[in-house]
């Protein structure tokens, strides 16, 4: 497979242009700017994740570390119900 090298790791994802600049963060493979946070934003550049993908398959994917929220104090977590 015949394939471009990547440009500088100074130059911008082409994902970044397209997004706002709250959601553009580095890289976490070569630290190049990319839309990492949000809806549609992912950890690796679309460089870094074509070297994931031909490396791993291409079903590929991240698992957010982040904890997840909990009710606050006081209040119960209701799934399918509308407050009152």
């Amino acid at each position: 497979m015949t394939s471009t090298p990547p440009p500088s790791v100074s130059e911008p994802d082409p994902s970044t242009f397209t997004c706002s600049t709250s959601v553009v963060g580095p890289c976490s493979g070569c630290q190049r700017t990319t839309h990492k946070y949000g809806s549609g934003g992912l950890p690796l550049c679309q460089w870094c994740m074509a070297d994931a993908q031909e490396a791993w398959g291409t079903s590929v994917r991240f698992t957010s570390t982040r904890p997840q929220a909990a009710p606050a104090p006081g209040t119960q977590a209701r799934i399918g119900t509308r407050a009152a």
